[in-house]
């Protein structure tokens, strides 16, 4: 019966466990996407996009965003920028490390609908 306990007492931390980690390793949906940081961030992500493209994108606004923890944060933003002609939504992806002043840009693709 002991033995039995011990079990389940085992058995139930480490599915605590491996939950918590399940929540850490998840996307969480941004909040408030008017946050100063948000904005931050995808300004960023125009400003790196430009310098690897070329183009001359101006962020127009943050539609939405997610948050994933992981050795640091990554962020997935959907904004819109305007090349001076047309507006379009992008998908962009930095990840960041604040304590080491660090981030890059993951990823920045046009929103295919």
């Amino acid at each position: 019966m002991k033995s039995n306990c011990s079990l389940i007492l085992v058995l139930s931390l480490l599915f605590l466990s491996l939950s918590a980690t399940a929540r850490l390793a998840g996307w969480t949906a941004i909040q408030n996407i008017n946050d100063v940081h948000v904005k931050e961030i995808a300004d960023f992500a125009v400003t790196e996009h430009n310098k690897q493209s070329g183009e001359k994108l101006k962020l127009e606004n943050v539609i939405k965003g997610e948050s994933q923890v992981v050795s640091g944060t990554n962020y997935r933003i959907v904004l819109t920028a305007n090349d001076g002609n047309t507006a379009k939504n992008y998908t962009a992806v930095v990840f960041e490390k604040p304590w080491q002043h660090y981030k890059n840009l993951t990823s920045f693709k046009p929103l295919l609908l």
